[in-house]
């Protein structure tokens, strides 16, 4: 076919469709999900807090999936005393220590979705705002929301879909970092 008459039917087409009042899109490719293999064999008496946590977050992101126990990008430990922590070793990967103690005190799914959270990407943000998954312990020892708050449901997405915003978060995703004292002993006391 030449190129004038291939014109001319794209061209005929796009009347033709115009004309019915038929909205023609461009669909953009999805994105690819990720799969994040998480193994709760050193942690099994909340496997199936990491199950609930997990689901949190695959329904409040759309391009990340966390699996049971088909590999080992994350590795969930059960430990007693020293409080509970994350060690991101890069976006995706590390490790989730539950301290037994403090899940006596806070929420288990709290921390653990909170926890997760630092594997995925986020930093704490200490504020005292139960809506904020990541205030962690800050919220106090009566906050039991297990879940992100949009905005950092969104920046999760928006980091494994690879749009950091800059060469610092994008540097800080190659390295280990590691997650402390998000839970204090106490909350905090407003006077």
């Amino acid at each position: 076919m030449t190129s004038r008459i291939k014109r001319f039917a794209a061209a005929s087409i796009t009347t033709a469709v115009a004309t019915l009042g038929v909205t023609v899109a461009n669909p953009s490719p999805a994105a690819a999900a990720m799969t994040i293999c998480y193994n709760t064999s050193q942690a099994p008496s909340y496997a199936s807090i990491a199950n609930q946590a997990a689901s949190i977050w695959n329904n409040a992101t759309s391009n990340l999936t966390l699996t049971a126990n088909c590999g080992s990008n994350l590795r969930i430990y059960q430990i007693t005393g020293g409080g509970s922590y994350a060690v991101r070793t890069s976006l995706g990967n590390g490790r989730v220590y539950i301290d037994t103690q403090q899940a006596q005190q806070y929420s288990p799914l709290r921390i653990m979705t909170h926890e997760i959270g630092h594997i995925l990407g986020l930093p704490d943000n200490y504020n005292g705002n139960c809506a904020i998954l990541m205030s962690g312990g800050s919220a106090g020892t009566s906050c039991t929301n297990p879940y992100p708050s949009s905005t950092e449901a969104n920046r999760v997405t928006n980091l494994f879909a690879g749009t950091r915003s800059s060469a610092a978060e994008r540097a800080a995703d190659a390295g280990t970092m590691i997650f402390q004292d998000s839970w204090p002993a106490a909350p905090a006391t407003v006077g």
